[in-house]
């Protein structure tokens, strides 16, 4: 089969490799149908994951259609098209008990903190990702959706992380009625957190970034206010003076490792690895949320030291949550809203662009260029899979 393999830094290539083949009873092997280049998959893409080996097979984000299953799955057949979130989980243990489906005990032995995660270097359990033609899935019964009659694919494949993700990243911020709401980051994630806090009663979103055509992009998708933070000063000063001295209820950080912003952070963080990554936007959002405010971090960094303002944090009575999304607690309510017209993922998707040319797409998303905000893939023999079946289609307005 053609699958997205990793040579080096900044090389990735489409490659012939072995198909995958059943290897536990509880496994599942599915044809892809559409699959995603996530901002994440950017950190292996720049060298920036540790263990990540040559001949990995890139993806997290894919759907596809089951074409053999092991001897003991029973909630899926041949022939189902499934939607298999980004996280591996076994469903059983103390955590996946919890809906921490992200923090899976028994799907990476060989870390304490993340579970298993799709096409993601060893480091997240060295399971082959979905930039391919097939793709084997384990716990076949637990993680796999099968995506209804009625939802666009394209939906469907950003119901894999993109979508949960941003929700997430604003749920864990607690928005509450008429709160202020800043999201660092106008990426894929950054977009759709900003669509979400209207969604939980936000009553002013602000998203900061310094790419023009993704600031024009979420203003048009999120109906929100941004800062270009190339324009600004101190970040923490910028914001309370929106917020009349206070700061920003919430703070969102939707960027992660590889943040623009400071020299030093990205010197020491990305250039000398001295650091697990830059850590700029952790000191945005620490120091431009109010007194008592929340931040949710969503952005990936690396499981090593970062240099954050712990004492500010403490002083302030900030209180802070982190995770990688749990997938699959999130999709009723997702599916929900897309049934309804509340959220239109696919809406961010700008380029769809043949598994063959990824290594292209690959440095176009990187360099953001073309005015890229998400990118699709298409494997061969999937582009004449029919996109839509009866898909919605219901106002995509947002209610605050």
């Amino acid at each position: 089969m053609l699958a997205t393999t990793y040579r080096r830094p900044y090389r990735v290539s489409a490659r012939h490799v072995p198909d995958p083949v059943i290897e536990h009873p509880l496994d599942a092997v599915v044809r892809v149908l559409r699959s995603c280049i996530c901002g994440s998959d950017l950190h292996l893409y720049h060298g920036l994951v540790p263990d990540t080996r040559v001949g990995s097979i890139f993806g997290h984000e894919f759907v596809g259609e089951v074409v053999d299953v092991g001897s003991e799955v029973r909630n899926l057949k041949v022939g189902d098209r499934v939607l298999v979130p980004f996280n591996i989980f076994c469903g059983t243990c103390y955590f996946c008990q919890r809906e921490l489906y992200s923090n899976c005990h028994n799907v990476n032995p060989e870390a304490t903190a993340v579970g298993g995660i799709y096409g993601y270097s060893h480091t997240t359990g060295g399971y082959d990702g979905g930039q391919a033609e097939y793709v084997r899935v384990p716990f076949a019964d637990i993680g796999p959706t099968v995506i209804p009659p009625w939802m666009h694919i394209e939906d469907a494949v950003l119901l894999t992380d993109v979508l949960p993700t941003g929700y997430q990243a604003a749920e864990m911020g607690d928005i509450k009625e008429n709160d202020t709401v800043v999201i660092f980051g106008a990426g894929p994630i950054g977009i759709i957190a900003a669509r979400c806090a209207w969604l939980m009663g936000a009553g002013r979103v602000i998203v900061v970034d310094q790419v023009d055509y993704r600031l024009d992009f979420v203003r048009r998708y999120a109906q929100c206010e941004t800062v270009d933070f190339r324009s600004v000063g101190d970040m923490a000063i910028h914001i309370k003076k929106m917020t009349e001295g206070r700061g920003a209820d919430v703070c969102i950080d939707a960027v992660g490792c590889e943040a623009d912003g400071s020299i030093m952070q990205r010197v020491t963080g990305v250039t000398m690895k001295l650091q697990a990554g830059a850590a700029t936007v952790l000191h945005w959002a620490i120091n431009s949320v109010r007194k008592g405010g929340n931040v949710s971090i969503v952005g990936v960094y690396g499981p090593t030291f970062n240099a954050v303002p712990i004492g500010n944090a403490l002083n302030k009575g900030l209180t802070l949550r982190m995770n990688q999304a749990s997938v699959k607690r999130h999709l009723p309510r997702l599916i929900e809203h897309i049934q309804e017209g509340r959220l239109d993922p696919r809406a961010i998707i700008t380029h769809r662009v043949p598994l063959e040319e990824v290594s292209d797409a690959y440095e176009m998303f990187s360099g953001k260029k073309d005015q890229c905000i998400k990118t699709v893939l298409i494997p061969p023999g999937a582009a004449s899979v029919e996109p839509t079946t009866a898909a919605s289609t219901a106002n995509t307005e947002v209610s605050p």
